[in-house]
């Protein structure tokens, strides 16, 4: 291999990846990289903050199943990339984080932006490394895609000091080996895996999105039917079971423990794939699951398995291999002839009364969009008229945001509109949630990425009003004014006005005879377009 600087080499190993975009905001330390760049094919998307080059990374990788790579500025880079970090990490994201730093001769200095960005990346990643010998710059870039790819997927941290990038290697560019996880159980397991999951009378199915990364929605759809079962999303952003399908119930609760506890506590057969038990903010201490309960957990994070509460059987395979071998047995054993879940399955249904200007823009849009429309979904208060018109149906057509940050709807649309650019890509977002990320829109209109942006404008942060309510319930507190914290209108935003700004046509949407031409205008537009849904 030709001697050549590592700042030249690190893209030869991006192109044995097949890796073709890099998400980041540039910087002093990272100059030399970006202009070595320029000498390669590999597309630069330029993000005006760090937080919106992770959210789109994360909307690439989740879109596309491939990795998604980023660039941030040294520890100020990272600071303001941490947040989006965190949800790509609980979310199982498989980022590639790259960031530079002075120079390893320059460690003793504590210089100016001098910081351990390891350890500053270390509780927001899988995995978080700083390249010291520039022999091992390709070795290790390889590990981090490696580890990224591998589920359990998630973000990995690699430091790049300029003077190591800036010395001569002869190391190879290699194409990085993902091992394969394609595991199954042991026979016999799988046979007492059916036994204790057979025979139940409230069978129940909690599932997440390592279901979506393995493929194993109609497995999981099939072992459902076997057992009789309601199935439940629990870590579930993606689609793991078609919502039209007779078993799937809705989702357990994201913030308060006794929600999912009041779904699960009644249940005698559990399943849980796929996914961690329970991903609230505020959590059951006690065990939520009834004594009589027997429980199997399949998954590939072995560290999830039985981390809070414990189960009968707890499997480290592959979830489509497993269902499958699972939903066999079960038929051997006369799953098929299994009971119907005991209790109904709640169903929404539309509001009675004349219908609100968003209920209408969801039926509007639902009649007029293609087939193949891809939602990137983060108005979670206004997600119930999504889900009566636009229901979450196939793979890799929906996406939801995880982890509990805000601002990932806008640039994680742009993601995957550039990891799918042939089908229609649509965000909801809340106006609360779009300014984490506003910027993203100048992103969008540089690179005429033809996504598009709906925020759910209320005028307010509606989720913490919600669970104030429930804390003034619990603690027996007397309804008052809520917090004018929560409060997003003094002064109002003009969202078409400062999407204009930023190279964005927009429309402002407030009344019910205005949704027809919006919806119109929005779908034949060419390039980025945004609606101001005013929906209170």
């Amino acid at each position: 291999m030709t001697k050549r600087p590592g700042r030249v080499a690190i893209f030869e190993q991006f192109a044995a990846d097949g890796i073709k975009h890099m998400f980041g905001n540039p910087g002093t330390v990272e100059q030399g990289l970006l202009d070595a760049m320029g000498q390669t094919d590999m597309s630069y998307v330029l993000a005006l903050q760090e937080s919106v080059a992770v959210a789109m990374a994360d909307g690439y990788a989740r879109a596309s199943q491939q990795p998604g790579l980023v660039q941030l500025h040294t520890g100020v880079g990272l600071g303001n990339a941490v947040g989006m970090l965190y949800q790509a990490k609980r979310g199982g994201s498989p980022l590639v984080v790259i960031a530079g730093d002075a120079g390893v001769r320059y460690d003793a200095m504590d210089a100016q932006m001098a910081v351990d960005l390891v350890a500053m990346a270390e509780p927001v990643t899988k995995y978080a490394t700083r390249v010291t010998d520039p022999e091992s710059v390709l070795r290790v870039l390889r590990r981090a895609v490696k580890i990224a790819m591998t589920p359990p997927r998630g973000p990995v941290f690699v430091a790049l000091p300029a003077d190591v990038l800036d010395a001569v290697t002869d190391e190879p560019a290699l194409p990085t080996v993902v091992p394969s996880t394609r595991v199954l159980p042991e026979p016999a397991l799988v046979a007492r895996m059916a036994s204790v999951l057979s025979g139940g009378k409230r069978p129940l199915v909690l599932m997440g999105d390592g279901v979506a990364t393995s493929g194993a929605q109609r497995e999981l759809a099939t072992v459902a039917q076997l057992l009789g079962a309601r199935v439940y999303g629990v870590n579930s952003s993606e689609v793991n079971i078609d919502a039209a399908d007779p078993s799937y119930a809705g989702n357990v609760g994201h913030m308060f423990g006794a929600d999912s506890a009041r779904i699960v506590g009644d249940a005698d057969r559990v399943l849980i794939v796929g996914t961690y038990v329970f991903p609230e903010v505020f959590p059951t201490l006690s065990n939520p699951f009834s004594r009589d309960a027997r429980i199997v957990h399949i998954d590939l994070d072995a560290y999830e398995i039985a981390k809070n509460h414990p189960v009968e059987i707890g499997v480290v395979a592959d979830p489509k291999l497993t269902l499958a071998a699972l939903a066999v047995e079960l038929g051997h054993q006369g799953g098929a002839a299994a009971a119907p879940a005991a209790r109904p399955v709640a169903r929404a249904t539309a509001p009675s009364g004349p219908p609100s200007v968003l209920e209408l823009f969801t039926e509007r849009l639902a009649q007029q969009a293609p087939n193949d429309l891809i939602l990137f979904d983060e108005a979670l208060t206004a997600g119930e008229p999504l889900g009566r018109h636009l229901p979450a149906r196939e793979p890799g057509r929906f996406f939801q945001t995880r982890g509990g940050s805000l601002g990932i709807g806008i640039p994680g649309a742009l993601g995957a509109k550039l990891a799918r650019p042939d089908q229609p890509v649509i965000a909801f977002t809340g106006d609360g949630g779009s300014m984490y990320t506003i910027q993203a829109l100048w992103t969008a209109a540089r690179y005429d990425i033809d996504a598009k942006f709906v925020i759910c404008n209320n005028g307010r942060y509606r989720l913490l009003d919600h669970n104030i309510d429930q804390y003034w319930r619990e603690q027996g507190i007397e309804p008052h004014e809520r917090p004018g914290a929560f409060d997003l209108t003094k002064p109002a935003i003009g969202f078409t006005q400062l999407a204009a700004s930023l190279g964005v046509p927009g429309r402002r949407v407030s009344r019910l005879r205005e949704v027809d031409g919006a919806v119109a205008e929005m779908l034949s537009h060419r390039g980025p377009f945004l609606i101001d849904l005013v929906i209170e």
